[in-house]
C-alpha cells in the first residue's frame, strides 16, 4: 500500500479518462440536462455495475441508455416487461428443427452489450430471476448449455413509481444485484423549453460511437487501480455497518426504523462506484467525498423499513443522511 506513488498514478488517471469528457458530450448532444443519469450511468458502466431507474414515465431512460450504447457502438437490446413475459422471452430457448431433427438454440435479447428492461415489476418473479444468473455471474444456461454473455455487460431496469397496480416488487435478492437505485427526477424548465423546441422542429442530434466496447473494458481494469486507503476501506465498512446497528453510532432512534441493514455486496458496491466516481472526476485517489457521492445511490435499495418508519413517512434517504452525518469522516 505504501509503494503506491499516487502522482504518479494521479497522472496516468488523468490520461486515462480523457475519454469520460467526450462521452458526456457527445450523449450530452441527445439527453437535455439529466446530468445526474448520464453520471451514474458511467459510474455503472466504469464500476461493472447494473443500474436500477426509478421515475415517472418520458423521462429519457430509454434514451439514455440508447444512446450510451450508440456513443460505445455497442450492442444494445430493449425488453419489455409485461405480466405474459416468460423466461425464455428473455434469456432465449430451444427450438425443434425438423430439417435436421434437433434441438437448436435460439439466444434471447439479454445476449448484448447494453440490456433495458423496462418496467422490470411489470413481470412475476419467475421472469425476472431469469435476469438472476445473467446479472451475477454474466452467464446464461439454455437447456444444458452454459453461455458466456458479451463484454461489457450492463443491464439497465427501469420501474414506474406511480402506478402499482398490477406490479410485482423485485424480491430482495434481485433489487441487491443492482449496484446503484438511480431516481430520475424531471427536467428543469430551461431543459424541457429546449425538449419542446427540439421535437417541434424534428431535429433530433444523433450520438456517433466514439468509443469501442474494449476501451471499456480496459476503462475498468484502470478504475480498479484507482487507490483507496484504508482509512476510506474503514470509512465505507462503518457506513454500511451503521445501517445493520444503528445503536452502535450512536443512532438509536434508527434502531426501531430499520428492519435489515446493507448487506457485504453494498460495501463492495460502495467501494467500487467511490473509485469510479474519482476516475470520472480525473482523480487518482479516492477522497471521503467520493464515497458521500454515491452513499444514496448505492444503499437506497439496500436498506429495509419497518412500519413504524412508513409510518412516520421516514424513507431510506433520510437514514442514509443520518448515518452520513453520525459516522466520522476520516
Amino acid at each position: 500500500m505504501e509503494s503506491v506513488n499516487i502522482k504518479e498514478l494521479n497522472d496516468r488517471i488523468q490520461r486515462e479518462s480523457a475519454f469520460v469528457d467526450i462521452l458526456t458530450m457527445e450523449m450530452g448532444k441527445v439527453i437535455v440536462g439529466q446530468k445526474h443519469l448520464v453520471e451514474n450511468l458511467l459510474i455503472g458502466l466504469l464500476a461493472n455495475g447494473h443500474i436500477l431507474l426509478e421515475g415517472v414515465p418520458g423521462l429519457a431512460k430509454t434514451l439514455a441508455i440508447n444512446t450510451l450504447a450508440s456513443c460505445v457502438d455497442a450492442k444494445f437490446s430493449r425488453i419489455q416487461f409485461t405480466p405474459d413475459l416468460l423466461p425464455a422471452d428473455v434469456t432465449g430457448t430451444l427450438i425443434y428443427s425438423q430439417k435436421s431433427e434437433q434441438f437448436q438454440i435460439r439466444k434471447g435479447p439479454v445476449f448484448a452489450n447494453f440490456v433495458l428492461a423496462d418496467e422490470i415489476n411489470r413481470s412475476p418473479a419467475k421472469v425476472q430471476s431469469a435476469l438472476l444468473e445473467a446479472m451475477q455471474e454474466r452467464q446464461v444456461t439454455i437447456g444444458d448449455e452454459t453461455f458466456p454473455l458479451p463484454e461489457p455487460f450492463l443491464v439497465m431496469a427501469t420501474q414506474n413509481p406511480i402506478e402499482q397496480e398490477g406490479t410485482y416488487p423485485l424480491p430482495e435478492a434481485q433489487v441487491d444485484r443492482f449496484m446503484l437505485k438511480v431516481v430520475v427526477s424531471y427536467p428543469k424548465k430551461e431543459e424541457e423549453k429546449l425538449i419542446v423546441r427540439m421535437n417541434n422542429t424534428g431535429e433530433f442530434p444523433k450520438a456517433h460511437a466514439v468509443m469501442k466496447p474494449e476501451d471499456i473494458v480496459r476503462a475498468r481494469e484502470v478504475v480498479r487501480d484507482v487507490y483507496m486507503d484504508e482509512k476510506i476501506e474503514r470509512y465505507i465498512v462503518d457506513i454500511v455497518y451503521a445501517t445493520r446497528t444503528p445503536q452502535d453510532y450512536g443512532l438509536d432512534k434508527l434502531a426501531n426504523l430499520v428492519s435489515y441493514g446493507a448487506s457485504p455486496r453494498a460495501s463492495i458496491s460502495l467501494s467500487m462506484a467511490s473509485k469510479a466516481y474519482a476516475f470520472i472526476k480525473r482523480r487518482g485517489y479516492v477522497i471521503p467525498e467520493d464515497v458521500r457521492a454515491v452513499c444514496n445511490e448505492v444503499l437506497r435499495h439496500r436498506i429495509g423499513l419497518t412500519y413504524e418508519a412508513e409510518a412516520e413517512n421516514v424513507t431510506t434517504e433520510n437514514i442514509i443522511a443520518e448515518i452520513i452525518n453520525a459516522v466520522e469522516v476520516p
